[in-house]
């Protein structure tokens, strides 16, 4: 009899089991946003008090950069994506940059002395980074008004590069 009662436990057991990584499994898998995708919503203000949200920024196209001050090739597009900003900005393309710095001093201290013009934000535990399943730095979504990321950029981006600056020409 105690066999019997063994098995059932073993089974109901394995069945719990079973469930229980069902249930677990999704919530584990990290969601990385790809061309083609709908943008996460996120609601951001930036460091000059505008808020700006994936349907509501205001332009054709929502350049959102993810980056840092202690990532090099953040630092080195940095130029780039400022005049890249500049150029089109009366175009409707609106430039978001998310840092994920921790350091609240060393960020505001890099924004100085680099005067970017762009429009930026510090998520120090970078949950829209996660959002977007980002994990590499640089790394940059260009998001049309309709909220589907039409391009994904892995890495440092010449903004300025005149084969880049058709395409977005393309895109407006």
């Amino acid at each position: 009899m105690k066999h019997n009662s063994d098995k059932i436990l073993l089974g109901l057991v394995a069945v719990l089991a079973v469930i229980l990584i069902l249930v677990v499994y999704p919530t584990l898998e990290q969601r990385v946003v790809n061309a083609g995708d709908s943008a996460p919503e996120f609601k951001v203000v930036t460091d000059h008090g505008k808020t700006i949200t994936r349907s509501s920024f205001g332009g054709k196209l929502l350049v959102l950069n993810f980056w840092a001050t202690w990532c090099a090739p953040c630092i080195a597009e940095i130029p780039s994506l400022d005049a890249f900003q500049k150029q089109f900005r009366s175009q409707g393309v609106v430039v978001l940059g998310v840092s994920i710095d921790k350091n609240e001093q060393l960020y505001h201290r890099f924004l100085e002395r680099f005067r970017v013009g762009f429009e930026t934000s510090r998520d120090p535990e970078a949950n829209l980074a996660a959002d977007y399943g980002t994990f590499q730095f640089p790394e940059s979504y260009i998001i049309d008004s309709n909220g589907k990321v039409v391009e994904k950029i892995i890495s440092d981006q010449n903004w300025m590069d005149p084969q880049f600056v058709a395409h977005i020409k393309k895109m407006l």
